[in-house]
């Protein structure tokens, strides 16, 4: 049986595969809903519902910046950004990144969170 938001403890997920859903990859999105085999996801406002093997979800609201391997179908990413982004926890907003800084401000909402550089997010281990 499907379990709320309002029901539980607030959760948090991001894709942990690379595909292409429309969602911002490494960014994490409010759970509205939890199934054994859904996850309902509020994104820009609405709700989208998608498959749940597809994501990793936590209870703890993220503090780190995702470090995200730049895909090959990336859209709005600019070239001279490199092989890699980051991806804001609390915005979902993408910056580019030089070297291996410990923190960042992101330039969207100007909050400081420290670089996930252990998380390998989306390599293949």
């Amino acid at each position: 049986m499907p379990r709320s938001v309002e029901q539980s403890p607030r959760a948090w997920a991001r894709l942990r595969v690379d595909v292409n859903r429309a969602l911002r990859r490494g960014a994490w999105y409010p759970v509205v809903r939890l199934s054994r085999d859904q996850v309902v996801l509020e994104v820009m406002r609405e709700q989208v519902a998608l498959p749940r093997r597809l994501f990793k979800t936590t209870v703890t609201q993220p503090i780190r910046w995702t470090v995200v391997p730049c895909p090959a179908d990336a859209t709005h990413v600019p070239s001279d950004w490199g092989t890699r982004y980051l991806v804001c926890p609390a915005c979902q907003g993408r910056a580019p990144v030089r070297g291996f800084p410990l923190d960042l401000s992101c330039p969207g909402c100007h909050r400081v969170f420290a670089i996930g550089w252990d998380e390998h997010y989306l390599k293949h281990r």
